[in-house]
């Protein structure tokens, strides 16, 4: 593939941890401006030439950073303000959506210790989420938002309440409307712990591990919807505005769109556990109606069309496998594969990555990877050889010799032949000097010809104003 090299330009610094980056055009006014959601609590937009808060909702967030089970150290978290999606009439309406962890529910979490599958241990397969109401970690909520004519946002009413099982793995950018079908796409982690102890991204009543669909037009009267994480707790009237797109995800940093003639190419990234992160398109599904998945207690539905990840059977193009070190040699490692049965149950239902990169990987024109935290077409000709490519983000790339930490930025495009594609790393200019530089977020603008990548001093959400949004320039 392709060398290539870009500039990166800094449009804005010293800000909180920037989970969604994207534009929008504000109602009464003519110009598309760069909107950037904050971990911890805040939106802001970029107005002639200066950052200002369009909204902080940190005092309705949990508290972030403390310390958890199976978690080394404080600071480091998963939740938080994760998702921001403008309604396609915003510019009109004045209607955007959120998707937070709710202050005061912090839990005891599902789990009292840490969890690693065990083939030779029937038990460590087969465990069940019991006493869900007590038993968690935290409440996910996703609302609905009005942009008010005096400029005031101020919350119209809550869609979903989901309570989740774990900290992590609760997707990030995680809110998005569909332009094939105007609905709001929600992508929701597998709840999280690692290798998905209960196994939620597969069974078709859980949500966590799918991506949903939510209708925002179809109207309900019920104002506050329980806390739920499966769909047939939740009440009819809600029921009838979800359909789920795909399910055997891990943990997702968004979706989004490429237009391609009369089509779109959906692209999602899943997060890996040990060995690869990957990247997912398709073109064609068949979303399931949620009340059709009610109705047929949960069991699969064997629909052609609907989209199946792979996980935790799979973890991109690999059984997904624990890993031990070979004492006889430190360099090597031994994998044992966690879930054979499971791998084999879905090994003809999931469908192949586009692209994967690996932690470890040996060529010397590639890099060894941590986490996806973005994906992105890009569309615009400013950059020529990325034009109509996937462009992707990693948010610490492990070469021992990168000190201070370094990300990754990278590009794959789609091979006609729909076979695997490989993948090029995008060579970066800018001096970070001696501070870390974790890339955590990518975006575009509304028709995907500019891109834009959210880069932190810290791992830790409570190390506050090491954030910085650069535009990726030629």
């Amino acid at each position: 593939m392709r060398k290539v090299k870009v500039r990166l330009r800094p449009i804005v610094n010293k800000i909180n941890l920037p989970t969604v980056i994207k534009t929008t055009v504000l109602p009464g006014d003519f110009t598309e401006r760069l909107f950037i959601a904050t971990q911890v609590g805040e939106i802001f937009y970029i107005g002639n030439g200066e950052i200002r808060l369009f909204l902080d909702i940190r005092s309705r967030i949990l508290k972030l950073g403390s310390s958890e089970p199976g978690v080394s150290g404080r600071g480091y978290d998963e939740r938080g303000l994760l998702g921001l999606a403008f309604h396609p009439g915003f510019h009109i309406n004045g209607l955007f959506y959120l998707h937070y962890s709710v202050v005061g529910t912090q839990g005891p979490g599902a789990l009292s210790e840490s969890f690693k599958p065990n083939p030779c241990d029937p038990k460590t397969l087969n465990l069940r989420w019991t006493n869900r109401d007590t038993q968690y970690d935290h409440i996910d909520t996703v609302e609905e938002w009005m942009f008010q004519s005096n400029g005031q946002p101020q919350k119209r009413r809550t869609l979903l309440n989901l309570r989740r099982p774990f900290f992590n793995h609760n997707g990030v950018n995680s809110l998005n409307f569909s332009p094939e079908t105007g609905k709001l796409v929600l992508t929701t982690g597998d709840g999280g712990a690692g290798y998905d102890p209960f196994n939620l991204s597969q069974d078709e009543m859980e949500i966590a591990g799918k991506i949903i669909e939510i209708d925002v037009e179809k109207q309900t009267s019920i104002a506050n919807p329980p806390v739920v994480t499966r769909f047939n707790e939740l009440p009819i009237p809600i029921q009838e505005t979800l359909t789920v797109i795909a399910k055997g995800v891990r943990n997702i940093p968004g979706i989004s769109f490429q237009r391609y003639h009369n089509q779109y190419i959906k692209y999602v990234g899943n997060v890996g556990q040990d060995l690869v992160e990957s990247i997912f398109s398709f073109v064609q599904y068949k979303p399931i109606p949620v009340t059709q998945i009610v109705g047929h207690g949960g069991g699969p539905t064997n629909q052609n069309g609907f989209i199946n990840f792979g996980w935790r059977g799979w973890e991109g193009s690999f059984p997904t496998s624990t890993i031990s070190g070979c004492t006889a040699n430190p360099q090597l490692d031994e994998k044992v594969i966690a879930y054979y049965n499971e791998a084999i149950q879905t090994s003809v239902r999931r469908i192949q990555p586009l692209t994967s990169y690996f932690h470890k990987d040996p060529r010397s024109d590639k890099f060894e990877g941590t986490a996806l935290t973005g994906v992105q077409p890009y569309m615009g000709t400013g950059i020529p050889a990325l034009t109509g490519s996937v462009v992707f983000t990693d948010i610490a790339r492990k070469e021992e010799s990168l000190s201070p930490v370094r990300g990754a930025l990278a590009f794959t495009t789609v091979r006609p032949d729909c076979k695997l594609s490989d993948f090029q790393v995008i060579e970066t200019d800018y001096d970070f000097g001696p501070q870390s530089a974790y890339y955590v977020s990518l975006g575009t603008n509304l028709d995907q010809t500019r891109l834009f990548l959210g880069v932190y001093g810290s791992m830790n959400v409570t190390n506050l104003n090491q954030g910085t949004v650069f535009e990726v320039i030629p």
